[in-house]
């Protein structure tokens, strides 16, 4: 496959896409998408990641899956996020993009567990399991900047735990044996060119010391 150098210019230029054509994604761009989320670095080098595509009718399907979840999760009398229930209605636009997307990109941990139980681990698991998220979340990083390399756009969706029982259930049925959902990308060629979001001041997120 065609190397693609990513340089600063490509990070600078990256942006959340909410709006995707419905040309489909080439099998050596996907490939080579993947490829660099499996290059991430990891904590331990444990390679946490396993990486799930969906396209047609299992995306549609997953869709499903979490359009119910959101909808259960709107008639709970105990959502499983309480707190954040006033950002629900936002989920259900994340939905609408992710069936517009003509790739959905999964990831799960497969050294994880379930948000449920975190409260049983003991110290040396609960560190463990932080590293690993972040390992995952380099290889997301990775896959989305390959992604724009290659003139492809994004969405890293984070609305998904609004309906994580129920999609975590969806995966284990359909890609059982990876462990615990933990990030969905969309993937696909953009519809829209947003501008650059603010961003802090560059002193304001770094300090140096001797």
């Amino acid at each position: 496959m065609e190397a693609v150098k990513v340089s600063m210019e490509i990070i600078a230029d990256r942006r959340s896409i909410r709006k995707f054509k419905a040309d489909e994604v080439s099998h050596g761009d996907l490939h080579e998408v993947l490829l660099a989320g499996q290059l991430a670095p990891s904590s331990k080098n444990r390679q946490p990641w396993h990486f799930t595509v969906l396209q047609g009718n299992a995306k549609e399907d997953f869709a499903r899956t979490m359009e119910r979840g959101l909808n259960l999760e709107i008639k709970a009398a105990h959502p499983f996020l309480p707190k954040s229930r006033p950002l629900l209605n936002g989920a259900f636009t994340s939905l609408r993009i992710l069936r517009e997307a003509p790739v959905l990109i999964l990831v799960t941990n497969e050294r994880g567990v379930a948000p449920e139980f975190h409260h049983a681990l003991d110290t040396d698991d609960r560190i463990a399991e932080l590293c690993n998220i972040q390992s995952i979340g380099a290889a997301m990083e990775n896959m989305c900047l390959e992604a724009q390399a290659r003139g492809l756009g994004t969405l890293w969706i984070g609305d998904i735990f609004f309906a994580y029982p129920e999609l975590n259930d969806w995966v284990a049925a359909h890609d059982g044996g990876h462990g615990m959902l933990v990030a969905a990308l969309c993937l696909g060629y953009a519809g829209e060119a947003p501008k650059a979001r603010p961003r802090k001041e560059f002193a304001d997120c770094v300090t140096f010391l001797r």
